[in-house]
């Protein structure tokens, strides 16, 4: 099952909270990013709130390979609705105790990864 991600605009991309794991894995993908790409990523207007890393340009997540687990779960639980695909999201979490260090875009911004 998919969810109908393309033209939300990342909308429904915050608040991330991220664990210190998280955080260290983000802080690796963006040292290893073209340098162009990551100066585009990081000059885009974003909606107050919104993840740092959505790439508004391409509508998709800037560091999808790294993505927090929040992100990974969104849309598939019941606490987590996609508003476009509500129906996808059936299952039930249980045992979810990640402890979050930071939110991205309001604890943690670019410059806390350069």
């Amino acid at each position: 099952m998919t969810l109908p991600c393309q033209g939300c605009r990342g909308l429904c991309c915050g608040p991330v909270p991220v664990t210190e794991q998280e955080i260290t894995a983000i802080r690796k993908k963006v040292k290893t990013m073209p340098a162009k790409q990551k100066q585009e990523l990081q000059s885009q207007l974003r909606f107050p709130g919104t993840c740092i890393f959505f790439d508004q340009t391409n509508d998709r997540c800037g560091i999808h390979s790294v993505r927090p687990q929040v992100c990974r779960d969104f849309g598939y639980y019941q606490d987590m609705v996609c508003f476009r695909k509500p129906e996808a999201a059936t299952k039930v979490r249980s045992g979810y105790a990640l402890r979050h260090k930071a939110i991205l875009s309001v604890d943690l911004t670019w410059a806390d990864f350069k």
